[in-house]
C-alpha cells in the first residue's frame, strides 16, 4: 500500500508559454463541424448567442466575443452566416474568422447609446434573416441536462430576444434548444485538435505560473493586493474572478483582493483562469503542524492526504474510453461525499468558459474521448476544517493525437513530458498513459503554505 506524506521537493518549473493563434483550417473545420450537426438534427437555421459572459459558442465560429454588448450569429442551413451586432461591435463583422455580414442593431448597445436605426427588435432581426425555415435551433451557453424538465424548450437568451424570434416565426415552426450541439455528449466543442489543444495550453500554462508566483509569495503580513498582482498576467482576459483571499472570505460581500494580510493560521485560496485552463489552490498559512489553529490540528491526516489520494487516483486511474460514471464512483469510493461533503462534479471540461460542461456525474454513460481538455476538481468541504485544492488542467491523449501533437508543436510536447516526468519522477504519481499535463503544477500541492520546500508526495 503506497503511502501520503509532506516531504521536501522540488518546485515543478514555470512554463512560460508562447500564445498560439487558432489557424485557418481549425476554423474551417469548426464551421463543417457545426453545419453537419445541423444537417444531421434537420435545423434550417441556428441562432448563437453571445456576450462578455456567455460568449464562447459565439466565439467558437467568430474567434472573439462582443465585450459589453449582446450578439447573434445566424447560420442558415445552406451556410450563410450573418452577425447581429451592436454600436460598437459592428465593425468586428469584418474581422470576424468566417465571412458573415453584419447587421446593426442598435438596441444590443449600452444604455441611452444613440439608436438611428429606429427600427424594431423584431423589424431588425428579420434583415438578419431569421425566421426562416421550420426548424429552429437556438444556442445560448446552457445545455439544461435536467432529467425532470425538457431542456429543449428551455431557453437561456433575454426574453426581449426570444419574443422577437418568435414574432418571427411560421405558426408551425419548431424552436428548440441547441446547445447540446456544441457542448454535452457528443458536443463538437467537448473535444479538441492538435491546434486547439496549443492554443489552451497558454492560457492553461499561465493560470499555473501564476498561482505558482503567488504560492511563492504566501509569507506572514503580505497583502491579497500584492498576491492578486503575481495572478494578472500578459493583459490576458480572465475565465473567473480572479482570487487571492487570506482568512474569512465574502466579507461584506466581497470577493476581490484587499489590504488584508495573511495571518498565521489564515485559509489561502488563490485561483486564476484563462482561456484553456484554471489554476487554484487552498490551503493554510501555516508551516508546520504547530502553527494549525486549535481543532484543526489533525488538518494534514483529516483533509489533505485524503484529497490527494483521491487527485492521484484521478490522474492514474482515468483513460479514454471509459464512462464518466467511473471516475465519479472511483473518487465517491476514496473519497467519500458523506464524509468529504463534496458536491460537484469531481472533473469537467474546459475552454474559453472555465466550465463548459462536464461528462464526469453520477451514473453518467457518456465515454471520456482523445482531446477532452480536463479540469481535475474536486472540492472536499468538512465541518470545522479549512478546505484544501489544487485545481489545475490536464489533456486526454490517443496515440494518433500524441503524434500530431509531436510532429506539430514539438515545443509544447516536450513540456507535457517534462510535466508528466515530474509528476513520476517527484510527485511518485503513476500518470494514466492517456494524460498529458496541460501545466507545471498539476497535483503540485502546499497543505502548509509558508513553508515553501515541503509538498504532498506519494511513495
Amino acid at each position: 500500500m503506497r503511502e501520503i506524506k509532506l516531504l521536501t521537493v522540488p518546485q515543478p518549473e514555470k512554463d512560460c508559454a508562447s500564445p498560439v493563434m487558432l489557424n485557418d483550417q481549425t476554423m474551417e473545420e469548426r464551421k463543417e463541424k457545426v453545419l453537419a450537426r445541423m444537417h444531421e438534427r434537420n435545423l434550417d437555421q441556428l441562432i448563437i448567442y453571445g456576450d462578455v459572459e456567455h460568449g464562447s459558442n459565439f466565439m467558437y465560429l467568430t474567434g472573439y466575443f462582443t465585450r459589453f454588448e449582446e450578439s447573434l450569429l445566424v447560420i442558415q442551413r445552406e451556410g450563410q452566416m450573418t452577425l447581429v451586432l451592436g454600436n460598437e461591435s459592428l465593425n468586428k463583422a469584418e474581422k470576424a474568422r468566417m465571412k458573415a455580414r453584419g447587421i446593426h442593431v442598435p438596441q444590443f448597445s449600452l444604455p441611452n447609446q444613440p439608436d438611428k436605426r429606429k427600427k424594431t427588435m423584431k423589424e431588425l432581426l428579420k434583415e438578419a434573416g431569421i425566421g426562416n425555415g421550420k426548424r429552429i435551433g437556438i444556442v445560448g451557453w446552457k445545455n439544461f441536462a435536467s432529467t425532470i424538465e425538457d431542456g429543449k424548450k428551455m431557453f437561456d437568451l433575454p426574453e426581449f430576444i426570444m419574443t422577437a424570434i418568435r414574432s418571427l416565426v411560421a405558426k408551425n415552426a419548431i424552436i428548440t434548444n441547441e446547445t447540446d450541439l456544441f457542448i454535452g455528449e457528443n458536443g463538437i466543442r467537448t473535444t479538441n485538435n492538435a491546434n486547439e489543444i496549443a492554443h489552451y495550453e497558454y492560457g492553461a500554462s499561465l493560470a499555473s505560473d501564476c498561482v505558482l508566483d503567488a504560492m511563492n509569495q504566501v509569507t506572514e503580513g503580505v497583502s491579497e493586493l500584492k498576491l492578486g498582482d503575481c495572478l494578472m498576467r500578459n493583459g490576458q482576459y480572465t475565465s473567473v474572478v480572479t482570487i487571492a483571499a487570506a482568512g474569512e472570505r465574502f466579507v461584506k460581500g466581497n470577493m476581490f483582493p484587499t489590504t488584508n494580510t495573511v495571518k498565521t493560521g489564515d485559509s489561502i485560496s488563490l485561483t486564476v483562469g484563462y482561456y484553456g485552463g484554471l489554476s487554484s489552490r487552498t490551503a493554510m498559512a501555516v508551516e508546520t503542524e504547530e502553527d494549525l489553529p486549535d481543532g484543526q490540528k489533525d488538518y494534514l491526516e483529516k483533509v489533505a492526504v485524503p484529497y490527494f489520494k483521491a487527485y492521484v487516483s484521478w490522474l492514474e486511474l482515468v483513460k479514454i474510453g471509459m464512462k464518466g460514471k467511473e471516475i465519479f464512483q472511483m473518487v465517491d469510493e476514496v473519497l467519500p461525499r458523506d464524509v468529504y461533503g463534496w458536491t460537484l462534479c469531481p472533473g469537467h471540461l474546459t475552454a474559453e468558459e472555465e466550465w463548459m460542461s462536464s461528462p464526469i456525474y453520477e451514473e453518467s454513460e457518456e465515454r471520456l474521448k482523445s482531446g477532452m481538455i480536463f479540469q481535475i476538481d474536486i472540492i472536499p468541504s468538512i465541518r470545522g476544517y479549512v478546505g484544501v485544492g489544487a485545481e489545475s488542467t490536464v489533456l486526454l491523449a490517443s496515440d494518433q493525437l500524441k503524434e500530431e501533437l509531436q510532429k506539430l508543436y514539438p515545443e509544447m510536447f516536450e513540456r507535457m513530458l517534462k510535466r508528466k516526468a515530474y509528476l513520476e519522477e517527484v510527485l511518485g504519481i503513476r500518470v494514466s498513459d492517456d494524460v498529458l499535463p496541460m501545466c507545471s503544477t498539476v497535483a503540485y500541492l502546499r497543505p502548509y503554505l509558508l513553508n515553501h520546500e515541503k509538498a504532498l508526495v506519494q511513495v
